[in-house]
């Protein structure tokens, strides 16, 4: 990298970190964090030798009752097959008796294994719309205020500035979100350590902690990107957030109930909130109002998230970067 892009970096980062907006958004995360946590620390507490004593002895009774019903259930089920009943035949697994746990019967404990999944939910929608709000303010009021013209009278170069902003912004939104993410696992961790059960922490639980989490920062560059790029077409910050709110009402909400009106088939896939909870959660099942009538339920995979990202961002970043090249900043 030369020298001059070192110091377009360097100059872009600074005006990035110092701007009030950005500074106010992540207070305001961190007060939602805070708020988060302290609600967790106000209504949990160390169990007593009395509370895991009882909880194990309801657990082993659960445990008990659930190898009776399996029992039964697989009676049921092989006499449905046998009479050629398939369509009847239940699905006997959600009665394993290993998933039962003494956690499950504590009540007023915070358990880190088994709200860690759900804290980090939240964590990346607050990642998200960090990401979104700070993207599309970083560009939106520079070329609202003149700042990217005199910036173009210094580096004429609109594809190597524009990139270099995006560079910069999502690398320290990417930094942001990592330190947050640390900090945020790390700190519930400590209070089930302190005030609480940390759980079954085995070495699959931190593999799927740690791709949820890496999930969750990937979300938060792909909003980010997007919250930039709409900006950069609208040339504005309002226009970003206008098009993102147009979008969940007009869409999410107006067109859902259209489409579903209607018996579309697969409505649900047209829904761009859909791939981002199957992005998070790895599948979903999607359930179209035409499933009383006897469609059936499919599903949403992180991969097909990934496509759809993929797509998006590559539309919309392509469309902002040649809209920029040809742009009158006059």
């Amino acid at each position: 990298m030369n020298r001059p892009t070192v110091n377009l970096v360097r100059a872009e980062l600074h005006r990035l970190l110092a701007r009030r907006f950005t500074q106010v958004v992540f207070v305001l995360m961190l007060a939602a964090f805070g708020i988060t946590f302290a609600t967790t620390v106000a209504s949990t507490h160390t169990p007593t030798r009395a509370e895991l004593v009882a909880a194990e002895q309801a657990a082993d009774l659960q445990r008990e009752y659930l190898r009776t019903a399996i029992v039964q259930c697989e009676e049921r089920r092989a006499e449905a097959l046998r009479t050629g009943n398939a369509r009847f035949a239940e699905d006997c697994r959600s009665l394993d008796p290993n998933r039962v746990r003494l956690e499950d019967f504590l009540d007023g404990v915070f358990v880190f294994g088994e709200s860690a999944g759900d804290l980090v939910y939240f964590l990346a929608a607050f990642l998200a719309l960090f990401g979104l709000l700070v993207g599309a303010s970083y560009v939106g009021a520079e070329l609202t205020s003149g700042g990217m013209t005199n910036l173009l009278l210094w580096r004429p170069r609109r594809e190597v500035v524009l990139g270099t902003k995006l560079g910069t912004l999502l690398g320290t939104v990417g930094a942001i979100s990592v330190a947050s993410i640390v900090a945020y696992v790390g700190g519930f961790w400590l209070l089930a350590e302190a005030a609480g059960l940390p759980g079954n922490l085995d070495a699959q639980f931190w593999t799927q902690l740690g791709l949820l989490c890496l999930r969750a920062w990937l979300l938060a560059l792909v909003f980010t990107t997007l919250g930039f790029c709409l900006a950069t077409l609208g040339r504005h910050t309002a226009a970003a957030l206008g098009v993102f709110a147009a979008y969940l009402v007009l869409w999410e909400i107006g067109a859902r109930i259209v489409l579903n009106v209607i018996r579309w088939p697969r409505a649900e896939t047209l829904m761009f909130s859909n791939y981002v909870g199957a992005w998070l959660a790895k599948r979903i099942t999607v359930y179209d109002l035409c499933a009383l009538d006897g469609c059936a339920p499919y599903q949403l995979t992180l991969w097909h998230a990934a496509g759809v990202f993929a797509v998006l961002l590559a539309l919309i970043a392509g469309a902002a970067f040649v809209s920029f090249r040809r742009r009158d900043m006059s």
